[in-house]
């Protein structure tokens, strides 16, 4: 797959240098353009497995942007992310695939209204199982097959079945209710999102995403739809995870957050990375006149 010659979906203007073995996820002169407006401008960045990434600036910087495009939810105008070593932008690579390794959390939760809790949790990990299952054995079929008009000492062995759908289905829920007691939710495991606190639907969009078991979790501005005292039980098991060791990048207006959790922090405004270093070195000793600007604003409110 890494070798096959790569074809976009977007006409990539600036060539395809090598990646990083080393960085999880790698971004090479990304660029995103919505007509006119050009929302990111030639960024390049890694991120490395263990790293938690704070991404901050003022509103329209493109900071929500920047995250969609490292799943490829956006694709981008120019440029490229790799994914260990897969090129997210080449249609050549099964994004779906890849995309089974990064988590994703939005503001505004994305559960399904018309599941219950249980089901939101389950559906994901069932459904790719499942369709694993099904690739089994339709190899299968075709080796016993191929298998009728070859010798005998020409025959292929069957790939192993391991699984079947009722043992799928169970192990995806006993998971489910393993994470739904993490968070003392375990109660809500039959009843609709509509029906809960927005602090609780968004730590339950949290653990939906963990069930896939990500390699890295990306989050959009986990707390701003919350009501003030709902934020804190969404930053805590976010900050449980990030001291678990999980590699993350979250998209936050909360500073004090963003110090306290991240080994890194990007500052980004007008479509770059304007900044980025410690937090020591972005919320000590900032040394950028926007960035002093942008963190005066915001830690006098």
């Amino acid at each position: 797959m890494k070798n096959a010659k790569p074809k976009f979906l977007n006409k990539r203007n600036t060539p395809v240098e090598p990646y990083d073995e080393k960085a999880l996820l790698e971004v090479q002169h990304l660029s995103k353009d919505y007509g006119q407006l050009k929302v990111l401008d030639d960024i390049s960045e890694k991120i490395y497995q263990g790293e938690k990434i704070a991404v901050i600036g003022p509103s329209g910087s493109g900071k929500s942007t920047f995250l969609r495009c490292l799943n490829v939810l956006e694709d981008p105008t120019d440029g490229y992310v790799f994914f260990e070593g897969n090129n997210l932008c080449d249609l050549n690579v099964d994004i779906n695939i890849q995309r089974r390794h990064i988590g994703m959390v939005f503001q505004s939760f994305n559960l399904f209204n018309n599941m219950t809790v249980l089901k939101n949790i389950t559906f994901a990990p069932i459904r790719v199982e499942l369709q694993d299952l099904k690739k089994i054995k339709r190899k299968n079929f075709f080796i016993k097959l191929t298998n009728l008009f070859k010798p005998k000492d020409k025959k292929v062995e069957t790939l192993p079945v391991k699984t079947d759908k009722k043992t799928i289905k169970k192990n995806a829920e006993e998971n489910a209710m393993r994470l739904l007691k993490r968070i003392g939710l375990e109660e809500k495991a039959n009843v609709y999102p509509s029906t809960l606190s927005g602090g609780q639907r968004q730590r339950i969009a949290i653990v939906r995403a963990l069930a896939m078991n990500p390699k890295v979790m990306l989050f959009d501005e986990p707390t701003s739809a919350l009501d003030p005292e709902m934020v804190g039980e969404v930053l805590a098991l976010i900050k449980e995870l990030a001291d678990e060791g999980m590699t993350m990048v979250i998209v936050t207006h909360e500073m004090a957050f963003a110090r306290e959790v991240s080994t890194r922090v990007l500052f980004m405004d007008g479509g770059k990375i304007e900044k980025q270093g410690t937090p020591d070195q972005i919320f000590g000793a900032p040394d950028n006149p926007r960035l002093k600007d942008f963190l005066s604003r915001v830690l006098s409110v």
